[in-house]
């Protein structure tokens, strides 16, 4: 059986809070289980460097709760331009030994990325943005055209937004 992560991290001045949901099958309507790691002193944003604050969240995320997922989706980018340019999924793949699979779904396109990582779901016109590491590109879109929901952002991924938000305002 696979064991999906699906993480998103809400920032707040210093602190972070970092919020993942597993579930099973690529088409499950509700996750599993949840998990919720804060972050006192969260790194500062550094333009183009967006990962040196992400990444410490998510991997602090699946130590403390002792998570070994078979693939992990990220809110951004594997590759910047698709294949070449590292991301936030490219360091995350990297420091899990390429162990797990990554894919990065983005709402908003990067400079230079091109119409074969676009995702159409549901009836929107906007695309979502797909990128991955350690399974083809493909595969990754199939994946996240699978998941549940009418909109262009899967249900499950809108679910884990929701929950590092509602943990930062109520810590």
């Amino acid at each position: 059986m696979f064991l999906i992560l699906a993480v998103d991290v809400h920032y707040k001045k210093t602190s972070a809070v970092v919020a993942g949901i597993s579930f099973a099958y690529w088409a499950d309507k509700v996750p599993l289980t949840s998990y919720v790691s804060t972050i006192e002193q969260a790194g500062r944003y550094i333009p183009g460097q967006f990962y040196q604050r992400e990444l410490p969240c998510i991997l602090k995320l699946l130590q403390e709760h002792r998570l070994s997922p078979t693939h992990v989706i990220i809110d951004g980018y594997v590759f910047l331009d698709g294949h070449s340019r590292p991301g936030l999924g490219k360091h995350l793949y990297d420091a899990l030994c390429g162990k797990v699979k990554i894919i990065g779904v983005a709402k908003n396109p990067f400079r230079g990325i091109t119409g074969e990582y676009a995702l159409y779901r549901g009836t929107s016109a906007k695309p979502l943005y797909i990128t991955c590491a350690g399974m083809t590109l493909s595969e990754a879109k199939s994946r996240i055209a699978a998941m549940h929901g009418p909109h262009r952002l899967p249900a499950l991924l809108k679910t884990v937004d929701q929950l590092s938000r509602k943990h930062h305002h109520c810590c």
